[in-house]
């Protein structure tokens, strides 16, 4: 039975706040990644497997691995804040247990703990195949502290 909270959609409001900040990250425009899903507490970003972001043996690289995986947390711990805050990542780990391959790759960042100041996160990145298959080649977990929105 797949876990209710992979169905739960955030509010329209949230997800527009959410796609438009990511919108913003250069970073993730240039690795060519997307918002998969954004729901309460929890987010999804996909990367296509492509030769652009790959290393020496064709596996998708640590680096893009992680930052996925990192902005995933950081988007679920946004989606439970109010207006006027923002996050910043702490720190994260990251345990690299597969190669990762596949047609794509699928970060998961779910909040285990949302706190006043403090935000802990579970991270997951799957290896996934068009076919369907999905096998997962990192976890973690990741710190955010909550910060004012900056005045524009």
């Amino acid at each position: 039975m797949e876990d209710q909270t992979q169905q739960e959609q955030a509010s329209p409001a949230v997800q527009k706040r959410v796609q438009d900040s990511f919108d913003q990250q250069g970073l993730m425009t240039h690795l060519g990644a997307r918002l998969a899903h954004i729901g309460p507490g929890r987010v999804h970003i996909e990367l296509p497997a492509r030769p652009e972001v790959t290393q020496q043996h064709g596996y998708v690289h640590a680096g893009a691995t992680s930052a996925i995986a990192d902005s995933a947390g950081g988007y679920a711990a946004l989606t439970l804040l109010s207006e006027d805050a923002e996050v910043l990542t702490v720190e994260y780990k990251i345990n690299l247990l597969a190669p990762a391959a596949g047609d794509r790759l699928e970060a998961i960042g779910t909040v285990l703990k949302s706190g006043r100041t403090l935000t802990v996160r579970q991270l997951e990145v799957y290896g996934v195949q068009d076919g369907g298959e999905r096998k997962l080649v990192a976890n973690g977990q990741q710190t955010l502290i909550r910060v004012n929105r900056p005045a524009e």
